[in-house]
């Protein structure tokens, strides 16, 4: 059963918003039709799942799932059944929206559907990742062990990410102001010398393309900047493509020196969920499919496919995923010495846990030497303004005192 939101006019013409809840949206529909009120608007979730805004569904934090995850995993190890455990993470949750799912999926289990199925009609609040997970729980039986184990890498995920956005913030800041810096002289400084230096005669180059510049951004700024505006709206709907996407993908393995930080990136996050996935009773086969989405690049999802065909006809997992150029050659061997050994779960989270480490060093070192280049790159800018217009007027003060 799922929650849809309306608004309707009654026989009368009063307008009325209200919630109800029924298996689909043409179920709603005759609803409202069987309680004599014409339907303006219907839409899934209430208005704590629809953004101001845009209207579009709302995502639930990280951290947030996170909690939900180990506290559910406790509740189910000390017995709880998971209807009431559901109940219980409902009325305690201080998210409004995750409390309103959280209950929906309560009727739903009640209502005969697995743990799994329920959540797989809330795509903003659990992934297919998640949803894999516990189908698998509850068929293996293990089912608190593996929230156990998913709330473990939901918070791994978002303590990565918000390390990387707060290393962000300072370059960001710089950026803002190198930009806010350069536009105020460009816009208020320079023009108001450029009158006083118009009557001087055979001006430095540098000051002359200064002043070709500013008088270039003053007649045409308004079409350069929508000229931008429109590379940039044209740029993210190729990106939305499905060659767009391909071919942004395949641009973030093979970039110089970020390349090589996103493939690693991408490949402990694959070898992180495959290798939980398998500790938790999945096959591999199922765990390929599964974790290959978990990457978040197509041409490594494909490559992991491939793989996974290759292991169906009864090879090793190692020999394509070092065929395919984009594994390092030392984690390709450690995958093949897992296989040999019969151990391949616990070396996969080893060689997420030990490369993840790694790679978050090498965030860190590119974002502390960001700092610097910004700063260095708007010290040149105001530099090479400063000298377009120092040195005519040097040159007049020295030719007046001659």
């Amino acid at each position: 059963m799922a929650t849809f939101s309306y608004r309707a006019k009654t026989a009368s013409g009063e307008t009325v918003a209200g919630v109800l809840t029924a298996e689909s949206q043409q179920a709603a529909l005759r609803m409202l039709d069987d309680r004599a009120l014409f339907p303006i608007n219907v839409s899934e979730g209430t208005s704590t799942s629809r953004r101001v805004i845009t209207g579009g569904r709302r995502k639930v934090k990280l951290h947030q799932m996170a909690t939900l995850y180990s506290q559910m995993a406790d509740l189910l190890r000390a017995g709880v059944p998971v209807l009431r455990a559901l109940e219980t993470l409902s009325r305690s949750t201080s998210n409004p929206l995750l409390a309103e799912i959280l209950r929906e999926v309560q009727s739903d289990v009640s209502g005969g559907e697995t743990l799994a199925d329920a959540m797989a009609r809330h795509p903003n609040a659990f992934n297919d990742l998640t949803i894999a997970m516990v189908r698998a729980g509850e068929q293996g039986g293990f089912l608190e062990e593996v929230l156990a184990r998913v709330s473990t890498f939901v918070e791994r995920q978002d303590e990565l990410r918000n390390k990387l956005i707060g290393s962000m913030i300072y370059p960001c800041i710089l950026l803002l102001a190198g930009v806010a810096v350069v536009s105020g002289l460009m816009i208020f400084v320079v023009p108001r010398i450029k009158t006083f230096l118009d009557r001087v005669p055979n001006l430095p180059w540098l000051t002359t393309a200064l002043f070709g510049a500013c008088d270039f951004l003053k007649a045409n700024g308004a079409y350069v900047g929508g000229m931008l505006i429109g590379v940039v709206v044209l740029a993210v709907f190729l990106l939305r493509s499905e060659q767009g996407r391909l071919f942004w993908d395949r641009f973030q393995l093979r970039a110089p020196v970020l390349g090589g930080i996103v493939t690693m990136v991408a490949i402990c996050r694959f070898c992180r969920i495959l290798g939980t996935m398998l500790n938790n009773g999945v096959p591999i086969l199922q765990a390929l499919r599964i974790s290959k989405d978990s990457a978040g690049n197509r041409i490594l999802a494909t490559e992991i496919d491939k793989a996974a065909e290759s292991v169906q006809k009864g090879e090793s997992l190692a020999m394509p995923l070092g065929a395919c150029g984009l594994f390092p050659p030392e984690i390709v061997d450690m995958i093949a010495v897992a296989e040999e050994s019969n151990n391949l779960e616990g070396v996969l989270v080893q060689i997420a846990d030990s490369n993840e480490a790694r790679t978050a060093r090498q965030i860190d070192l590119g974002v502390r030497l960001l700092e610097p280049l910004m700063l260095l790159v708007m010290a040149v800018f105001v530099l090479i303004i400063a000298l377009a217009l120092l040195v005519p007027i040097l040159k007049m003060s020295t030719a007046g005192r001659v």
